[in-house]
């Protein structure tokens, strides 16, 4: 009554305001009932699946969670085509008059819009979609949840457009703004919780850059404190919360699960009571239908509490634009799963995704990997199969870092582009340090034979007793497992397309290997007692060998450092070179003493034989090394040049 009188006075205006908040909880009201048609044809097609009862969500729309329970738990198949569910006709009438509720406060603020929204609601029901029975065909629940572009008859899209329009209206009849919110009818105590949230979305609303969204409105409706929020421009995408005291009930809608996960995992150091992530969506009902509504519950042991929860969730909505397109983006170089990693590990750090987006997303990493390295990253090549998971992931943290600090700052997008492209540059050669660790391995292996064999001959030289056949099996086995590090090792060389000269390293590390495992096995089969001066000859030359696979592996172990930019390793591992050179020399000098001991002592034919054999493959490591270490010079020489 009071109403129509203030109507007939011409002061409608007034009512604005009350009518927009009674618009605005028929809104979640409808989404509820709407999820309710979805729930129950889930359980009338799965009833063995577990059924989702939307209590949470009924109870935070001021709907009696009972109602709802009770109509998705007794839904049936009624043929192939239609369910039947208790009070369903009731349901389809009360989503009627919600509707009616958000028409009458788009038409106090705005009449045409009001004469749209009704003559669509008119359209969809001649078309019978709203018809009150105790039976539905899935198509029409289909058609009513449906959110496609092209969904003309569909309910669902009609409400998420009158809440647009709603929120616009609330923005304009605002009493006033706090914080960046439009406000109206608030009391006392609802200001500290709208303070709190719009400082979480203030401190992050800069890394949505140029993009549209995040408008904020609050009012007071039912006893408590509404602040809704519209985050992005996709109509699906809304955020309600409801405040009651220190209770904070948070609704959240949302047509990609992934994201919805996504939002509920950045507030994992609360606890909060979620549900309703794998639940509005109905097998038979079309892709349009796949509809989240997810509903978090926060009880706060005081003010401090509560005003902290709600702070976070301002601040993660900004993190929410776009964030599907970029996850999309991202698993064109990494997989799906670290891709979704790499955006909540930049939502957490506050850096975000938008400004890689504004720079140009994949046409910013497509420019860095044709500068950088066009003959080492193929087209559509992904970057974990070119740098390896690790390395590939912490490049792409890398270029949100590098593009939120660039928008930020005002930089321009070439010096941008050029630091992605140098932190990719320096990532590659880290690439190549992984292949020469490869190589070190083999050296390691070169490096073990040769101490065998020492180890062998100095048990001879003590006139103790040796295990020949024990020598023999253990180099075999260490040959074998070369073997397989050098096919490895060629493989990734050629994956990477590494530069030539690692490969020859490879080549030179297993010949230097395959040499001392024949040493070790003409070792094994020398005769015992032989003469004391051979013995220590052939001592004198395993001990240079052994200075040459250290001096390889030394030098090794700097050249991998040298892309750093590490003068002192360039300086060590070229020093090591020369080394390698000279224990070469070395060899030499002790192969060809042994040959004139063999050839002036007088020795039978076993012992001549496996002592000039064991001293010629044991230089030959040695001459195998000292090509290592030349390859290793025109290595490093490249590095400084770059």
């Amino acid at each position: 009554m009071k109403a129509q009188i203030i109507r007939e006075l011409g002061q409608a205006d007034i009512l604005l305001p009350s009518l927009v908040a009674e618009g605005l909880a028929a809104n979640d009201r409808i989404k509820v009932r709407l999820s309710a048609l979805q729930a129950a044809a889930e359980h009338a097609r799965q009833p063995d699946h577990p059924i989702n009862e939307l209590a949470v969500e009924s109870h935070a729309a001021g709907i009696a969670p009972a109602s709802i329970a009770s109509l998705v738990r007794g839904a049936h198949m009624i043929g192939d085509c239609r369910l039947g569910a208790p009070a369903l006709a009731k349901l389809m009438k009360e989503i009627q008059d919600d509707i009616a509720t958000m028409i009458r406060a788009v038409n106090a603020g705005s009449v045409a819009d009001g004469e749209r929204a009704n003559a669509r609601l008119d359209s969809i029901r001649a078309g019978g979609l709203l018809d009150a029975s105790g039976e539905i065909e899935l198509a029409r629940i289909a058609r009513l949840t449906g959110v496609g572009e092209d969904s003309g008859a569909s309910l669902h899209r009609l409400v998420m457009e009158l809440h647009k329009a709603l929120n616009k209206l609330a923005a304009g009849c605002a009493e006033e703004v706090i914080a960046g919110a439009h406000v109206f009818g608030l009391h006392g105590e609802d200001r500290a919780p709208v303070e709190s949230f719009m400082k979480g979305l203030n401190e992050t609303r800069g890394l949505k850059f140029d993009h549209p969204g995040l408008d904020t409105m609050a009012t007071r409706s039912d006893g408590r404190l509404l602040i809704q929020n519209d985050i992005g421009t996709t109509d699906a995408h809304v955020l309600v919360i409801a405040v009651r005291k220190n209770a904070v009930t948070v609704t959240y809608s949302d047509v990609h699960l992934a994201r919805a996960k996504f939002f509920i995992s950045l507030f994992d150091k609360f606890e909060a009571k979620w549900s309703g992530l794998d639940r509005h969506s109905a097998d038979g009902l079309g892709e349009d239908s796949a509809f989240f509504l997810v509903t978090g519950q926060f009880e706060g042991e005081g003010a401090a509490d509560r005003n902290d929860f709600l702070a976070a969730v301002g601040a993660a909505l900004v993190f929410l634009i776009d964030w599907n397109k970029a996850r999309k983006l991202l698993r064109s170089w990494v997989a799906k799963d670290d891709a979704a990693r790499i955006l909540e590990w930049a939502a957490r750090h506050r850096i975000g995704h938008r400004a890689f987006l504004e720079l140009g997303g994949n046409e910013l990493l497509g420019a860095a990997v044709r500068n950088a390295a066009p003959n080492r990253i193929g087209f559509g090549e992904r970057l974990d199969k070119a740098l390896g998971r690790v390395a590939a992931i912490d490049f792409l943290k890398t270029v949100l870092r590098l593009s939120t600090e660039a928008l930020l700052a005002g930089q321009s997008v070439r010096m941008v582009r050029d630091q992605i492209e140098a932190d990719l540059v320096r990532r590659l050669e880290r690439v190549e340090s992984a292949l020469l660790a490869m190589v070190l391995r083999q050296v390691g292996l070169a490096h073990d034979l040769v101490a065998a064999i020492s180890h062998y001959v100095a048990t001879l030289q003590a006139n103790q007793a040796a295990d020949g056949k024990a020598l023999a099996a253990r180099a075999s086995h260490i040959e074998q497992k070369a073997d397989r590090l050098a096919f490895e090792a060629r493989r990734e060389v050629t994956r990477l397309d590494a530069r030539p000269v690692i490969g020859q390293l490879i080549d030179r590390a297993e010949e230097a290997v395959d040499e001392l495992e024949q040493a070790a096995f003409v070792a094994s089969l020398t005769p015992a007692g032989l003469n004391k001066s051979l013995v220590s000859a052939l001592a004198e030359l395993c001990a240079v060998a052994i200075t040459a696979t250290e001096a390889a592996a030394s030098g090794l172990a700097a050249a991998i450092e040298v892309p750093e930019g590490r003068r002192a390793d360039s300086e060590d591992a070229l020093a090591a070179v020369v080394r390698l050179v000279d224990a070469e020399h070395a060899a030499d000098t002790c192969e060809r003493a042994i040959t004139a001991l063999v050839f002036t002592g007088g020795h039978d034919v076993a012992t001549s034989l496996s002592t000039l054999e064991l001293a010629r493959a044991v230089e030959r490591s040695t001459d195998r090394l000292a090509g290592f270490g030349h390859l290793l010079r025109r290595h490093i020489m490249i590095d400084l040049a770059a």
